[in-house]
Formats: structure tokens, sequence, C-alpha cells
């Protein structure tokens, strides 16, 4: 019988994912990581330290991201909070000038897809504050 392994999610520094929130908990499978799979239609893989800003840009943009919707088990964001973002959304507000920070190590290589590492490195959060 054979064993199959599966690898360990990567960051985009190369190195295994770190978990990006655990209050709020976040990411597509709601187990505190940036992890994504086929069916994660937004690639929810950039792990963002939330602003009044970029809050008000989703906002804007029509996803309202401080609303708790238990429904999605979403508890609303405030500022300070790091959330797993989708990589376009996150692109879009770096365009707009409204980036938000975002913790390298807890951000899937798949960004990488979307996004330069030069861009998000830009926008590097120093030190991880885990919740």
């Amino acid at each position: 019988m054979t064993t199959l392994r599966t690898e360990p999610a990567r960051n985009v520094l190369g190195e295994p994912l770190v978990p990006c929130s655990f209050d709020p908990l976040t990411g597509y499978f709601r187990d505190g990581c940036c992890k994504t799979n086929d069916e994660d239609i937004g690639t929810h893989v950039i792990c963002a330290v939330m602003t009044a800003e970029f809050l008000a840009f989703s906002k804007a943009r029509g996803n309202d991201l401080s609303t708790p919707q238990p429904q999605w088990r979403f508890p609303g964001l405030k500022p300070g909070d790091q959330w797993c973002l989708c990589a376009l959304r996150w692109k879009e507000a770096f365009a707009a000038g409204a980036a938000p920070l975002v913790v390298l190590e807890s951000t899937h290589s798949k960004a990488l897809q979307v996004v330069t590492f030069d861009e998000l490195e830009r926008f590097a959060h120093i030190g991880t504050d885990l919740a």
C-alpha cells in the first residue's frame, strides 16, 4: 500500500505557511490559515492587517467587511484585525493606494500568481500579531 504525502502549504517566502489569525478566525477553511484550493474562487491567500482606510475602500467596492454576517461565520472586522483577503481585492486596493499591510509569513505562495513579491514586500507588516 502506498501512502500519499501531502506537502505543507508554503508562504511567499518559500517557507511553511504560518497561521494568520485565530481571533477573528480567518481563512477559507476557517482554520486560521490562508490556505486555498480549487473551490476557493476568491483565492483568500493574503494575510492582511485591516485598516479603517482599507475597510472603507472594500465597502465602497461592494464588500462590507465591517458588518458581522453570522450565517457565513463572519464576525465583522475592525482596524488591527488580521484577515485572509482575496488576492484580487488586495491588488485592487494596492492600485488605488488603499492596500493594507501584509504578513508575509502568513500569505500563501499562490498570491504570487496575482501580485508580485516586491508589491507584497513593500507592504510587509513587521512582526506577526497572531491573534
